[in-house]
């Protein structure tokens, strides 16, 4: 603290909040002097004293700031800040008119009536008790959460932990987290288990504790969930943990056996090989079995064959489409089976397919549901067949109990439908389908549609991988490519690419183009170029609606945080006119591309539907595009259309966004754009497969651009992901379907060849 400078003052004005992370810009008063402050200050209020440290630093737009690294606060102690403090709207219930009264009767010794003798304020006239109990309790709420903050400013914690942590536990937060300082682990906090550490170190709490090694094992196994496995076996987590904290092997097992027995931790025995799991995931891998076991024992439908042949016949004379043999089988299979699983990569007739089997559900008064797992899926697949589509969140909806997310629809509030189908099934993860399936009624039809060659769902579990392997259902793989779709070279490279051919890089008279480039800041230039300038001449094509560059990862000069900043330099650049507001990592204008980056389930939306009357609804998720309308500083909100739903946001929620010209493989998944560009080039070891390479370019409808070098096309092709994520789901499906015994010779151990646990150093990949 000693190299940096102090400055002191009183809040004038908060310009920027943002709720999540305590990242504030605000004026302060310091001697007289407005000084604009940026950090991570947590709850300071107008009229709050701060003493701060940090360095003065020159913004390009915004000139020079005070960036805040330390905060120490205090009450205002004058009668006209603290009539400013109350009259922020700080303590619900007082408003202006009531904080003057409040202050010119108290004086300086209004915040200890409050926080301690809050019935004087029945002298203040027009005060009921009512208003007065009210005030009171929000009063100790506000002075116990302001204490909880300090606190934790003493020991170097962020004020959002101690406003999550107060939320959790309330007025026995401090004492239960001296107890035990890894509770601020839990999803109620979700503190990262290092930070936990400096606390619990501080406090002289022994690593050899009870509390810090099963904090340890739950954070490891949640750690690898976020790298797709739903358990791990013993073994690699007795090891991974021993080595994390430091501990020896009799530690460890002594813990592990009382989680077990406290229901912490669940241990599934496969082979005589002990998996472990969080209860979540364990419960979502029984919950499909079950289901799907449940749905094999209906039977199957007594239409005759002659009167499936005929309404297929039927289909085809009103589509005016001859559908190919393994078409007919699926639109079959649809009509007769309670499952079915179809896949089949583009042009193979997916959608086709479909269509003929909704038309075909309904003919016989079937109510059928179409969902997929985001909303661009889920406006694509609308687009394509005519009907409408939900996302899965907004199908079962969801509502918060204490904090914790739940579906509206469930084992007890079943979905109103008698046939459910589920497009782009690949990116569902085992969480989401076992609350899909747990909203079903039990006789309810289930139809999967995916590709299996797209990546797996960035969710725990391979979903769509062990369904087809497990044979737990009937498959229809689609493999033919129409016609049609042959003289697409975006949709015959993508057959190669998956096949492990290399596609054609020669041709320059279709809708695949190939740049030879060898240097970065040439792939650079030349993909500014052809977004900016080339495509829009050429083809006519928006650069920010129809235009969208496809990057494998986060980082470097092709990543999307270095292509977004250049991309939006050259297409929405600075001007007096155009609005803009800050987050921590972007600055948004008017007009700009932008991606929801976390599911939201509160923001309200409207929608005009084509009768033009407003359609209500809630909920913007993790991959959701949209476009910049209108920045409000005065009211600090920012209008976004979201594909038609228009929503608002608070600049405190701004957080959540991130500029959308430049997105990840992983961020495209679902969606479909008129014309992408592909940087490659460099190593990206991890993110250089051939499933990444083939789910992107299958993104492309009209024209795909790779710029790259054929020496990297053809590394990623050759490289076959061999990551294996750890899961019992497959096992399981088979044990129920089949009725095998424990020692299943028929499937092959994936998981003692599965990778190991990801060093816990070592960053995530950018998805």
């Amino acid at each position: 603290m000693s190299d940096n400078q102090h400055i002191s003052g009183i809040v004038e004005h908060v310009i920027f909040r943002n709720e999540e992370n305590g990242y504030m810009v605000l004026e302060l008063n310091a001697e007289g002097i407005l000084v604009t402050v940026a950090g991570e200050l947590g709850e300071a209020e107008e009229g709050e004293c701060l003493s701060l440290w940090g360095n003065y630093q020159n913004h390009p737009r915004y000139g020079e700031q005070f960036q805040a690294e330390t905060c120490e606060r205090k009450l205002p102690d004058t009668s006209v800040d603290i009539e400013r403090y109350l009259s922020s709207g700080i303590i619900k219930g007082i408003r202006k008119a009531l904080a003057r009264k409040i202050v010119r009767m108290f004086g300086t010794d209004t915040f200890r009536i409050l926080e301690q003798e809050p019935q004087k304020l029945m002298q203040i006239s027009g005060m009921s008790q009512k208003k007065c109990d009210d005030i009171a309790r929000e009063s100790r709420q506000i002075f116990a959460l302001r204490n909880m903050i300090s606190y934790f400013d003493s020991y170097g914690m962020k004020s959002k932990y101690a406003v999550r942590a107060y939320r959790a536990w309330g007025a026995d937060c401090r004492e239960m987290l001296e107890k035990n300082p890894y509770l601020l682990c839990t999803d109620s906090v979700g503190m990262d288990f290092q930070k936990a550490e400096l606390y619990a170190h501080a406090l002289h709490v022994p690593k050899t504790s009870h509390c810090r090694i099963s904090a340890g094992i739950i954070y490891i196994l949640r750690h690898n969930t976020l790298l797709g496995h739903t358990c791990l076996p013993l073994d690699k987590l007795a090891a991974a943990t021993v080595q994390f904290l430091e501990i020896n092997e009799t530690l460890f097992y002594e813990t592990y056996q009382t989680e077990l027995e406290n229901g912490n931790l669940i241990e599934f025995v496969r082979n005589h090989r002990e998996f472990i799991y969080l209860p979540e995931y364990y419960l979502a891998e029984c919950v499909i079995t079950e289901r799907i076991g449940s749905l094999r024992q209906l039977s199957d439908s007594d239409i005759p064959a002659d009167s499936v042949s005929k309404l297929i016949a039927e289909t085809e004379q009103q589509a005016g489409i001859q559908y190919a043999e393994k078409q007919k089988q699926a639109i079959a299979s649809a009509l007769s089976h309670h499952m079915l699983l179809m896949t089949g990569g583009p042009g193979t007739g997916k959608t086709t397919t479909l269509n003929a089997m909704i038309y075909c559900l309904k003919e016989q008064g079937q109510r059928v549901l179409i969902t997929a797992p985001t909303g661009r899926a889920a406006k694509r697949i609308s687009d394509l067949t005519g009907y409408e589509a939900k996302t899965i969140h907004r199908l079962l909806g969801v509502q918060f109990e204490s904090g914790i997310q739940k579906f509206i629809h469930h084992e007890n509030n079943p979905l109103p439908c008698d046939v459910l189908m589920i497009d782009e099934v690949s990116m569902v993860d085992v969480l989401l389908f076992s609350s899909l399936l747990r909203a079903l009624r039990t006789d309810c039809k289930l139809i999967l549609v995916g590709d299996s060659d797209q990546l797996p769902s960035v969710g725990a579990g391979s979903l769509l991988k062990h369904l087809l392997e497990s044979h737990c259902m009937p498959v229809i793989a689609l493999k033919e490519i129409f016609r049609q779709a042959q003289q697409s070279c975006i949709i015959t490279n993508a057959h190669r690419i998956i096949n492990g051919e290399m596609p054609e890089l020669s041709r320059k008279d279709n809708d695949f183009f190939f740049f030879h480039r060898t240097n970065f800041s040439q792939v650079s230039d030349l993909v500014l170029d052809l977004a900016c300038t080339r495509l829009p001449q050429a083809y006519h094509y928006s650069p920010v609606r129809d235009i969208q560059i496809i990057t494998p990862t986060k980082q470097g000069l092709l990543g999307t945080v270095a292509l977004n900043k250049v991309l939006q330099a050259r297409l929405n650049p600075p001007d007096a006119e155009t609005s803009q507001v800050r987050s921590s990592l972007y600055e948004f204008r008017v007009g700009d591309k932008v991606m929801q980056t976390k599911n939201n389930y509160d923001i309200i939306w409207t929608k005009k539907n084509n009768i033009n009357n407003t359609e209500k609804g809630t909920g913007i998720f993790n991959g959701d595009i949209g476009i910049i309308l209108e920045i409000n500083r005065r009211s600090h909100e920012v209008t976004i259309d979201f594909d038609g739903r228009m929503t608002v946001y608070p600049t405190s929620m701004l957080e959540q966004l991130e500029l959308a010209y430049a997105i990840t493989v992983h961020k495209s998944q679902g969606s479909e754009f008129e014309a992408v560009i592909m940087p490659l080039l460099g190593k990206m070891e991890k993110l250089s497969y051939r499933n990444l390479f083939y789910t992107a370019v299958t993104r492309a409808k009209k024209l795909l651009i790779l710029v790259s070098t054929p020496a990297k096309i053809q590394q990623m092709i050759e490289t076959v992901n061999q990551h294996q994520r750890y899961s019992n789901l497959k096992y399981m499906l088979w044990k129920e379907c089949h009725h095998a015994k424990q020692d299943l010779s028929e499937i092959k151990p994936e998981n003692k060849t599965a990778s190991s646990p990801v060093s816990l150093s070592e960053p995530l990949s950018g998805m």
